[in-house]
């Protein structure tokens, strides 16, 4: 088991008389038996940090500590991790057996007998005794997968690295795999850095997640932190699906004014903005309700698209009923499934104040965000 310190990496690449700056000032540690999930959108630099912890990628400046070793200039082979990669990278003629051996073979003296030991014991681990010997190509992607797994559990690493490792697998597989590889490292607790772009990966697996946009780590915290107090509006359009609602509007005294309506806001609220005007809004759609009364948080609103989801129903509102529904700012519910309405419907649409955040529009950094503890008490009620 290890821990991970990343102090001020960056990774530039040159493009002619261009320096790309892919990786940018990137700090953050890694505890021990920690799951860290790295995400962000294609190209923010997730694959290429966790390349440079690897050993596959060279540091242009910072420092990479694995147990407080520093390792930047140590070959990958000699880190004792071990990666597993969005293409599997299986040996197409070995068998299971051997490409799960193959490792051991070449980076150790162990034994023969010890080796296929540990290879049987980590297949039975994994549920795939039966297919040790068999070819890549007779097997499922889910079973690929397992051995890409297992060849890298029986190394028993320090760390394991995995870069986007559920990406070519159906929908239903991949929630299973991803239910999987949590007991499994749990089971391990081998320090784990785990690559995606896929949110509810990150929501669902991370002890932690590190978000990165444009090569910057926006926040590392835990998951349920970087939802309910995102550190700027990027994180909070990021996680969430549907998006968090985003509202342009400007602090006149003690009310929020935008286009399409005003807001007021109590002092606690207004206390955070300090002399910022001009300002975001967010807000969740399952923040916002239906309701039957209106009052000074209370709006008018147009039914303009219906999403049926079975449990829930996601619904796009519009605040002026003339509009061209294309062009207007929409609000976005999610509401009961059981909840029903319809196109062209006129409801009342509830935005909580103890549900609201407001960023700097100008930094885009949160200024004010709804407190964990008065998410978690709407959910008691």
């Amino acid at each position: 088991m290890a821990t991970l310190e990343l102090d001020s990496i960056t990774k530039t690449f040159q493009d002619g008389d261009e320096e790309i700056v892919a990786v940018d000032d990137v700090s953050m540690s890694i505890d021990d038996g920690e799951f860290l999930v790295v995400v962000g959108p294609s190209g923010c630099g997730k694959s290429t940090t966790l390349r440079m912890i690897a050993g596959l990628e060279t540091i242009t400046a910072g420092t990479l500590s694995i147990d407080d070793r520093v390792v930047n200039d140590v070959k990958s082979q000699n880190r004792n991790i071990a990666m597993v990669f969005q293409s599997y990278a299986l040996y197409p003629h070995m068998s299971v057996r051997q490409n799960m051996s193959f490792g051991l073979e070449e980076s150790t003296d162990l034994p023969d007998d010890e080796i296929n030991q540990m290879v049987s014991e980590t297949g039975e681990m994994l549920g795939i005794s039966e297919l040790l010997d068999r070819k890549p190509t007779d097997l499922s992607g889910g079973q690929q997968q397992r051995v890409a797994l297992g060849r890298a559990i029986v190394r028993d690493p320090e760390v394991f690295l995995m870069d986007e490792p559920l990406s070519n697998l159906d929908a239903k597989l991949r929630a299973e795999m991803r239910t999987e590889l949590q007991r499994l490292q749990n089971n391990l607790g081998v320090t784990t850095v785990y690559v995606t772009h896929d949110q509810t990966e990150a929501m669902t697996m991370g002890d932690r997640i590190a978000i990165l946009d444009a090569g910057e780590l926006q926040q590392v915290a835990t998951p349920l932190e970087c939802y309910h107090e995102p550190a700027n509006q990027f994180v909070a359009s990021f996680l969430g699906e549907p998006s968090m609602n985003f509202f342009d509007v400007t602090l006149e005294g003690d009310r929020l004014v935008a286009d399409v309506f005003e807001y007021p806001i109590d002092e606690d609220v207004r206390s955070d903005l300090g002399d910022v005007t001009d300002l975001v809004l967010g807000i969740r759609p399952e923040a916002v309700e239906l309701v039957d009364e209106a009052g000074d948080h209370e709006f008018e609103t147009t039914v303009d698209v219906v999403e049926p989801m079975g449990d829930e129903n996601t619904v796009y509102l519009h605040f002026d009923p003339d509009a061209d529904p294309e062009h207007a700012e929409a609000l976005v519910a999610t509401i009961d499934g059981f909840n029903r309405v319809s196109e062209g419907n006129t409801v009342t649409a509830r935005i909580p104040e103890d549900a609201v955040h407001l960023f700097d529009r100008a930094t885009g950094e949160a200024l004010h965000n709804r407190s964990m503890e008065d998410a978690a008490e709407q959910i008691d009620l």
